[in-house]
């Protein structure tokens, strides 16, 4: 089965966490705090197998977690960190945000890789929380929480050429006749179900890969039929043939085919009518092609829509292929691969973390009358702290206190004895 968009989950690893801990050895004059640093937490890294050809491994499991990051360990010792998990995708995957539908990153060459979630840093040990004023802290972090997504691939297929047009104009019959690829072929619509990828050898040494894309109708790019499911597969394409049944067979016009594919191409995506198309005229070895043929080139000409060659063929008596495929490979020659539209706009956000709009903490009442506080910064400032200590939490108490939460609380007419909850620990307002 081929599958080519899944939407998973995934979660880096925690960071372990720092001890309180202290050393009390029989000849060590200068004992004091030896509480060890948590380890790193696993990073989630996508990179690209040249092995798999499809996203069917993602069908049956949807949820990938890093491992943790090891506790710190007395004498100062710092807890082990956690290897990467790495998840192995195919070539032409993309990656988005689910939630955002932001282009998280491009995955297109066999080296590629990427952090698409960063482990959590490890918590910090008692030794640094040491101070003049307080040479023996019972203070310790617990390890900073590791980045989670819920996420979507798209596989795209990495083709040099696509062949687009409507059902039954031929597109897998010509994929089986230039390359040794084995499409099924039938006399009824959508009978390509999956892209079909071949590959095209010339005399010369040249080669490229030609894409067979189940057949467009219109209002594909609105999701009608199977169009909107694999329009995708043409964004990396870097010279379309389209292709136009001429026989008449289907009651269809040639020309009104020829607008209305190009219609469903540009709802789509408007680049890419940007690339370079040879318009293939198909059947002609059927009895009403060659007139249909030149009045299709006529509505090219009086629509001023000639700027693509057009070439006749027939895959039945192969005339015509050696002059569409050596066309090809000269038009490929010439044209560079085009971006993926939002590709540029992404790698500059990807590395860019902070938000300056985004709040550090929001302040809720429940049914109850319960304030609640939310937010991701108090969240995992929450986290990172060690409830077990009283120090950790006179810290944490502080924290808020600097943060602002406390004269938040109260204009938002907090009273002495509310309850204040932050995920799962509630305690008591005390102005």
């Amino acid at each position: 089965m081929f599958v080519d968009q899944v939407k998973v989950k995934i979660k880096a690893g925690d960071g372990g966490n720092g001890i309180v801990a202290f050393r009390r050895e029989k000849f060590v004059p200068n004992g004091g705090p030896a509480g060890g640093d948590g380890g790193h937490g696993g990073n989630v890294i996508f990179a690209v197998e040249t092995g798999m050809n499809t996203l069917m491994d993602f069908h049956y499991k949807r949820k990938f977690v890093a491992d943790r990051g090891a506790d710190g360990g007395n004498k100062k010792m710092t807890g082990r960190s956690a290897d990467d998990l790495v998840v192995y995708v195919p070539e032409g995957t993309s990656i988005y945000d689910e939630d955002t539908n932001q282009l998280i990153y491009d995955l297109v060459d066999k080296d590629d890789s990427y952090i698409v979630a960063a482990g959590g840093r490890g918590g910090r040990g008692n030794t640094h929380f040491a101070s003049a004023k307080n040479s023996a802290p019972e203070i310790s972090e617990n390890g900073e929480p590791g980045e989670e997504h819920n996420i979507r691939l798209e596989l795209k297929v990495l083709a040099d050429v696509g062949l687009v047009g409507f059902p039954s104009v031929g597109k897998s019959t010509l994929l089986s006749t230039i390359t040794s690829s084995k499409p099924k072929v039938a006399q009824y619509h959508f009978t390509t179900l999956v892209p079909n990828l071949g590959m095209v050898r010339l005399d010369d040494g040249r080669d490229f890969a030609i894409a067979d894309l189940p057949g467009l109708i219109e209002g594909a790019s609105s999701g009608v039929g199977l169009g909107f499911k694999f329009l995708r597969h043409v964004e990396r394409t870097r010279v379309i043939l389209h292709l136009v049944d001429m026989s008449g067979q289907e009651g269809r016009t040639p020309f009104e085919d020829y607008q209305k594919i190009n219609d469903e191409l540009s709802k789509y995506d408007n680049n890419l009518l940007k690339r370079p198309q040879i318009i293939v005229a198909t059947k002609m070895d059927m009895p009403d092609s060659k007139n249909n043929l030149k009045q299709f080139e006529a509505e090219l000409s009086k629509n001023n829509n000639n700027a693509y060659k057009v070439i006749p063929i027939s895959s039945i008596t192969h005339s015509g292929l050696s002059n569409l495929v050596s066309e090809t490979a000269d038009l490929l020659a010439k044209t560079p691969k085009f971006p993926i539209t939002d590709d540029q706009e992404t790698k500059e956000t990807s590395e860019y973390k902070y938000e300056a709009d985004e709040k550090p903490f929001e302040i809720n009442k429940d049914e109850d009358g319960n304030w609640i506080l939310s937010g991701n910064k108090i969240e995992k400032l929450f986290k990172m702290t060690d409830t077990t200590h009283d120090q950790s939490m006179l810290r944490f108490a502080r924290q808020l206190r600097g943060m602002g939460v406390d004269d938040a609380l109260r204009k938002a007419g907090a009273e002495n004895g509310d309850l204040v909850s932050i995920l799962d620990f509630t305690f008591s307002y005390v102005d």
